[in-house]
């Protein structure tokens, strides 16, 4: 079985981010010095001295940011950059603050190389600004990195972020495993995302699918399949779903867990989550595998019914296997007559006419052999000219079943197999000496 886990994670990580709680670029706003990161809400604060902001700095934001309330950027950015062409009469912390703004004006209009040009001169202001407002802007800088694919700087301003933070949550760490993982650096990327559930765990936060979808491509790409055992048997406890059933079942078999794989697709089976013909088809196959056949006709028979599983000749070939296997023989019977009449060769007539044998049925075996011969395709043609010879001897129509065992040791002959070769000729003397028996008894009582 083919194991489909989509190790493309651009857009996983995004989502990721927008649901931890991460200061993502949705939250990005400006509040001045005031901006503090979660993570700095949670730590204890240094205290940092920096130059105050006069009353016509703090005019100047509160008249940008009216501006910007309105989406009038064009207005915005002229209070701040003529704010800015004054920069010499202000101090770093003044001057850091419009810069600030400055990058998310730039930001609401999804110019992020602007935002990032300009986040990047908040951060060059160092212990000049609020530690809040230094942090913000790393993480900032980092995820607008990230998004433009620039992966150097994400995890260049991530690292300083985290070696400023305190007691960082699960979230930044997340973060950064996708960074890795963009890096095709996937050791790290690991350590980041196992140290981010970690924490995660400990808190008592919640560790979203999400979350542990990364993990288990991270260690689909490292082929650490184990892991991935591992991740996905966690997954289909707390999000039990078709995809991560299918999946932990794909990837049992692929390591050679045969009755882990049959325990994984019943109990997606009895949950009602198979959706896709392969989930039914894998199922029937596995069952029939460990000997279950009247198990297996009865999955495909209820994927048949949900109209799921195709009634093709592959599928209703598997059907009348698992009911003969079960010794369900009228079952068995009807599911390859209707494979039979959509089969383009004989192999199915050529069941059909066993069955038929086995039945008693005669007259509809030498009807099943016929066609198995006529639309041809078939590994042994002298396998069922022997067949068709025996449905029709026990019909005592000994002309036709010798003319049968006869284009049976003739093809048999031609294939050099002296084994039906022989048994064809036993029969032909059989019915010689059965016809023979009858003319004289026909003769003695005439």
């Amino acid at each position: 079985m083919n194991i489909r886990i989509n190790p493309s994670l651009a857009a996983l990580a995004v989502a990721i981010l927008l649901s931890t709680g991460t200061p993502f670029l949705a939250e990005i706003g400006f509040a001045g010095a005031s901006v503090q990161a979660e993570e700095e809400k949670k730590k204890k604060q240094k205290t940092r001295r920096v130059p105050s902001m006069s009353e016509a700095v703090y005019k100047k934001l509160g008249t940008g940011q009216e501006a910007i309330d309105l989406k009038d950027y064009v207005t915005a950015l002229e209070v701040v950059n003529g704010a800015l062409e004054r920069r010499k009469r202000y101090n770093e912390n003044e001057i850091a603050n419009l810069y600030n703004m400055l990058g998310y004006i730039y930001y609401l209009q999804d110019d992020y190389d602007g935002a990032i040009r300009e986040y990047k001169r908040v951060a060059a202001a160092g212990d000049k600004i609020p530690e809040g407002l230094e942090t913000t802007t790393l993480y900032t800088i980092a995820q607008l990195s990230y998004v433009q694919e620039n992966y150097d700087d994400a995890l260049k301003y991530m690292e300083i972020w985290i070696s400023k933070a305190v007691n960082p949550s699960a979230a930044p760490r997340i973060f950064l495993a996708t960074v890795y993982y963009q890096k095709k650096d996937y050791e790290r990327a690991v350590e980041q995302m196992e140290l981010g559930i970690q924490i995660a765990q400990e808190r008592g936060t919640t560790v979203t699918e999400q979350n542990w979808n990364l993990m288990k491509f991270l260690y689909f790409e490292k082929e650490d399949w184990n892991n991935v055992i591992r991740v996905l048997e966690i997954m289909v406890e707390e999000f039990p779903s078709r995809t991560n059933w299918s999946q932990l079942a794909g990837v049992y078999g692929q390591q050679g867990f045969d009755k882990k794989q049959l325990y994984a697709y019943e109990a997606a089976y009895t949950s009602n989550m198979l959706e896709k013909q392969g989930d039914y088809t894998n199922l029937a196959g596995l069952l029939m595998q460990e000997e279950v056949p009247y198990r297996a006709s009865k999955v495909l028979v209820a994927g048949m019914k949900a109209e799921v599983v195709k009634r093709d000749v592959k599928n209703l070939k598997s059907l009348g296997q698992a009911y003969q296997q079960s010794q369900e023989v009228d079952s068995a019977i009807q599911a390859y007559e209707e494979a039979a009449k959509l089969s383009d060769d004989g192999k199915i007539d050529e069941r059909l006419s066993y069955l038929y044998l086995d039945d008693d049925q005669f007259g509809r075996c030498v009807e099943s052999a016929t066609d198995a011969l006529d639309k041809g395709g078939l590994r042994k043609a002298q396998s069922v000219h022997i067949v068709k010879g025996m449905c029709l001897f026990n019909q005592n129509k000994l002309k036709t079943a010798r003319t049968s065992f006869a284009n049976c040791r003739r093809v048999a002959r031609a294939e050099e197999d002296k084994s039906n070769q022989r048994i064809c000729g036993q029969w032909i003397t059989h019915i010689d000496r059965e016809s023979r028996r009858q003319e004289i008894l026909s003769a003695a009582s005439g």
